[in-house]
């Protein structure tokens, strides 16, 4: 039976923060990937979407049962990624199996604009930074590195695998950047869901109708218009899960009291609704099946107010009963405290009243129904 490319890991691309620091020379940087299932060959893609110089990859490697392979681009080992340009590995020959680990590593000899990144944080989402040349060093110093939750370029890994795998894509803000896609595969490895792999596209701060265009905050992730079509197309994938629309309601503050935060920039929720659709209808256009989550608790966060609480639940009652979608995961219902609603239950609550606790994320995790992972 012919086989085909399944993507086993990903991220989303956003802008850094603006720093004086912003860029790097002579540094290495490796990320470790889980494998799900197995597979005969592996496919790196490296995005520079967000930046606004070229980047070059000059030396890019794969340690695998611990050894090192060589990946090229078009048979050549360094590669130049124009701006807003990605770029696709050639296949690597090398048999992965079920929960093996992938360590990525690529290395940036020259001055490199470190502006296309995302932050992601759960239990398989770390890598680390190290000073020169480490591709070929499998026990790189602890001296001259460090972790980090930053994940800069590699925005996705696939492997040639069977046919009957497949990828569920998580599409959202910083809840979905932060534990519990990495929970979910967790959880599939640990109730025998072999098929499935959770590919996380999340940005912390992103809006489905807004983005910033400020130096102060243009970190806070691009406009759904500019991510979706951009992040959610991904091997093997046949279905999203979209947690997002929060940070339209709670952004908008005014100018008085912040000058780059208008409240023009609050929609109604008519159009945080139709922002919605537009990924529904984007999502059914890649044939994938389409269920949406709700909107967190968020009683006790620094701009919660009464309106901002009405807007959520009318948002999160168009989800809870459209026919437009494959099904509601009702996160909201799950975390709230049964007593307060719009808050969370303490145990779930990180102490910002906005993003759940671990304990929290592990729930979120548990509430995505089974027949998404088939």
């Amino acid at each position: 039976m012919e086989q085909k490319w399944v993507s086993i890991w990903g991220n989303a691309v956003s802008v850094a923060e603006n720093r004086p620091e912003r860029y790097a020379k002579n540094i290495t940087i490796r990320y470790p990937i889980r494998i799900p299932f197995t597979g005969q060959a592996v496919r790196l893609t490296f995005d520079n979407y967000c930046g606004t110089e070229p980047i070059t990859l000059d030396r890019t490697t794969l340690l695998h049962a611990g050894v090192f392979r060589p990946v090229t681009f078009g048979g050549q080992t360094a590669v130049t990624i124009p701006a807003g340009e990605n770029v696709v590995s050639d296949p690597v020959e090398v048999q992965v199996g079920c929960d093996e680990t992938l360590f990525v590593s690529f290395y940036l000899a020259d001055f490199t604009l470190m502006r296309s990144v995302v932050f992601a944080t759960g239990p398989l989402s770390e890598g680390v930074y190290a000073n020169g040349d480490e591709t070929e060093n499998a026990a790189i110093d602890v001296n001259t590195s460090r972790k980090t939750h930053l994940f800069y370029f590699l925005t996705n890994v696939s492997v040639l695998t069977q046919p009957e795998n497949r990828a569920l894509v998580c599409y959202g803000d910083s809840i979905t950047a932060q534990n519990w896609p990495d929970d979910l595969a967790v959880r599939c490895a640990r109730e025998g869901w072999r098929h499935t792999s959770i590919v996380r596209r999340a940005t912390s701060g992103s809006r489905i109708l807004r983005e910033y265009h400020c130096l102060i905050y243009e970190s806070y992730g691009l406009m759904g218009s500019r991510r979706f079509h951009h992040e959610v197309p991904t091997d093997g994938a046949d279905a999203v899960l979209i947690q997002q629309g929060i940070n339209d309601i709670i952004h908008p503050v005014g100018e008085a009291e912040n000058i780059f935060r208008p409240m023009s920039d609050l929609p109604t929720v008519e159009e945080l609704i139709e922002g919605l659709k537009t990924y529904i209808a984007q999502a059914r256009s890649y044939g994938y099946r389409v269920y949406v989550g709700t909107l967190l608790p968020m009683g006790g966060w620094r701009t919660d107010a009464p309106f901002r609480q009405e807007m959520r639940h009318a948002y999160n009652n168009f989800i809870r009963t459209t026919d437009l979608i494959d099904g509601c995961v009702d996160f909201d219902k799950a975390l709230r405290d049964p007593e307060r609603p719009d808050w969370f239950l303490p145990e779930y609550d990180s102490g910002d009243h906005l993003h759940p606790s671990k304990a929290g994320y592990q729930r979120m995790a548990m509430e995505v129904p089974a027949e998404l992972l088939k």
